[in-house]
Formats: C-alpha cells, structure tokens, sequence
C-alpha cells in the first residue's frame, strides 16, 4: 500500500478556532505548516455553516488562513503515533505519514451526554449534533424540537433551530435560576458577553427558559413522540418531534494521552506557552479548558506563536487569555451537574449504546477498566466517547489508558503500521 509522507515544521491537529488561529499565526512567521480535520472543510463545530452564513470573524479567520499558505489535510483522521514525531492518519483506502518538527492539538471537545429511560429511541439526539444535522439539510421547519440539559450550546441551538423554522416550546436547563443568575451578573467584567447575550435573549423572545428543569424520559414507539420534564421538581408532559440534548462539553482528550500529555482535572496541562509536559507538543483550546470561542482563538494563536518562537508576540496575548479563562471557570460553575441526574437511569437504561450495555450491568463493577473487561463497555465504535463521560459521571470512574488506534480505522491501516513497525 502506498503512504505517501508529508514534513512540516509545524503540525496542527483540529481546525476548529483553536486550530486555525495555531496553523495561521505560526505560518505568518514563514514556517511550513500543515492543519489537519476529520471535516471536509476547516471551522469545527462551532464554525459549520455555509459560506453565507459566516461570521464576520470565521471569514476573517478563514482568509487569513488561507493567506498564510497553510496546506490543509481534510477529511483526515489521526489515529496513532507510530514514533516520536510522527503522526499517522486515514484518508479513505490511504494512509498517511505526518512528520512534524512541533505539533500543536486542538482537537476541540464534543457533547456530555447523559442517560435516561428513552435516550436511545429515534430523533433523540445532541443539541450540536441536530445543528450540525440541520446545516447539513436536514429539514426542520416546522418541527417541534425540545432543547435540553446545559450550557450556553442549548440556547445558541434554540435560536438557530427557530431561524430554520422549528417550533421550540421550551428549552431546560439543568442548572438553577440562583446559578445562572450569579454567572450573569458576573457578566458585568465582560462587556462583550454581554452583547452577545442579550442579542441572544432577543432571539429567543416567547420561548420559554426552565430552569431546575431536566428530562426525565423520552417516550415513543418506533421513534420519539413525547418526552417528560421535571421541573423544579414537577413532571410534566411535552409532546415533539425531535429532543436536542447535551449537557455542557467534555474534552478530546485522547489524542493527548496517547502522546503521554499530563491530564489534570480532566483537562491538558500546559505552561504559559500552551506547551504540554511532551516536549514540542502544544496544546490549545478546549483541551486545556472549555471556554468557547474567545478563549480558543487565544490559546490557538498563543500555541502557534510560541511553536514558531515568536515568544514576546505571544507574551502580549496572556492578559487577554486571562480575561477568557476567567469566564470559562464561571461558566463551569454555572453548568456544574446536579447530582439529581445521576438517579436518572434505571435498571434497564442503556449506558453503552455500541454495545447495549445496561445501567444494572455497570453497577456491579468498581472501575472502567473491570466494566470493559466484563461488560465491553467502551468497546464500540464511539470506543467510549458517549459512555466513557456518562459512566464518569454517575461512578466516578476514569479512563486508566488510551491505546491505538485512537478512532476506529480499516484492517489495512492497521496491517500496515504493523509492517512499519
């Protein structure tokens, strides 16, 4: 099989805002630079849309880009380091060597989710994911669609799903209206947060905002028809067509750990430079802390100036990092998860949906590593990314490895890092 070899001073894995804001300002300081997504295109999640629907500020980021001649490697996956400076990644039938000098991870974060009786039917899904299913053409005019669980994510989907048509009859949100309260009023040192919140408030005038509200199961025969709120400790009954749920984001760590990345309080540790305890290895956005978009353009643009040894340019960034870590630590306050939700399932309640793991199954085991050896647990296609925060979450429980291939990948990929080796 052939696999072709691609050098570069410096590597950026994940092209989300984190990762272009790395690729581009270590480019601008004449290095050769390669970015690299499992996406068709850059911008993550969080920057999916259309070309029209752009951002004033993704457009900028993406020109700029662009500018500074980064080669882009989509639709790409990295899935194991065979050496020291070297990355493998699937495309398709090819695999592909990744040489690098200094690598940069921004491998962003994706949604918590959580069990309940009924998460598993039909129409059931993330709130990033029905956007991301909506940008993609799925039709939603018309469609009632609850939103539910936690974090600024619920009420940026609500606002785009009522833009694309849908019907939102309510949104729940898991946290108390104390908790929120006091996170706005924090808002106050954040004038530009501000802004945005109340643009978004505009948006969603008439939709109603529940808060100490969860669901406590989705209900339906072949697919999701209703679903039943608690709130404030009342059940109620809301007919739909689609639950958007997700509570809050957890890290892509894997990627990190393979690499031997320190892991503190489930984020990667770095230094002042978004360096990671691996010597040319760098770390920037989500990994190292959710906190949105701000606080990943400057953590990016920190990496990549720092692996382009443009120290005092990065340097000037760290009051302003800050500022962004700041409201991302509120913000986790504000989200943090009531230990309500972890009465949710019940005995038959698939934990692990690869592999029709039950609650009561994962009760009789003390750790991840015994409920993978008993259960499989972990062991599907998501390779732990749906249950591995969920099991965290109501057992405590932590990954004790990460091990290759980081994602599932072809037999032939595998027999031919085998070889190499």
């Amino acid at each position: 099989m052939d696999n072709p070899t691609t050098n570069f001073d410096v590597l950026v894995v994940g092209a989300g805002p984190a990762g272009i804001a790395a690729a581009t300002r270590a480019a601008e300081g004449g290095l050769k630079v390669g970015i690299v997504d499992d996406n068709a295109a850059s911008g993550g999640q969080i920057w999916r849309e259309s070309r029209e629907e752009h951002t004033a500020e993704a457009k900028a980021w993406g020109d700029r880009l662009r500018s500074a001649r980064v080669l882009t490697l989509f639709g790409m996956r990295v899935f194991d380091q065979p050496r020291a400076n070297v990355l493998l990644a699937e495309q398709h039938a090819e695999v592909r060597e990744l040489n690098y000098g200094k690598l940069i991870l921004a491998t962003g974060a994706r949604e918590r989710f959580l069990p309940f009786p009924g998460w598993t039917l039909p129409n059931v899904v993330g709130a990033g994911g029905l956007q991301a299913l909506v940008k993609s053409g799925l039709p939603i005019e018309g469609r009632r669609v609850v939103v539910a669980g936690t974090g600024p994510l619920l009420l940026a989907v609500a606002a785009y799903l009522r833009k694309k048509g849908a019907k939102v009859p309510m949104i729940c949100e898991q946290a108390s209206w104390h908790a929120l309260a006091r996170f706005g009023v924090g808002l106050l040192r954040f004038p530009g947060k501000i802004s945005q919140a109340v643009m978004l408030r505009r948006d969603l005038s008439g939709i109603a905002i529940a808060t100490k509200s969860w669901v406590a199961e989705a209900h339906g025969s072949f697919k999701l028809e209703s679903v039943t709120i608690s709130r404030s400790g009342n059940l109620e009954r809301l007919a739909c067509d689609y639950l958007a749920c997700g509570f809050h984001l957890t890290p892509n760590t894997e990627l990190p750990i393979l690499l031997g990345c320190e892991i503190r309080d489930g984020n990667v540790k770095v230094d002042d430079f978004q360096q990671t305890n691996v010597m040319g290895v760098f770390c920037a956005g989500e990994p190292v802390g959710v906190g949105g978009v701000d606080a990943a353009l400057i953590d990016g643009q920190i990496a990549g100036l720092a692996a382009a040894g443009r120290t005092k340019e990065a340097r000037a960034l760290f009051s302003a990092r800050r500022s962004a870590r700041r409201f991302a630590a509120a913000l986790e306050r504000a989200c943090r998860l009531r230990r309500e939700l972890k009465e949710l399932p019940t005995p038959e309640t698939m934990v692990c949906r690869c592999e029709d793991i039950p609650y009561s199954r994962l009760q009789q085991h003390h750790s991840w590593r015994a409920a993978k050896l008993h259960t499989r647990c972990g062991m599907g296609p998501c390779q732990g990314r749906v249950c591995g925060p969920a099991t965290q979450f109501l057992f405590d429980w932590n990954p004790e490895s990460v091990r290759p291939p980081v994602f599932p990948v072809r037999v032939e990929s595998l027999a031919s890092t085998t070889a190499e080796q």
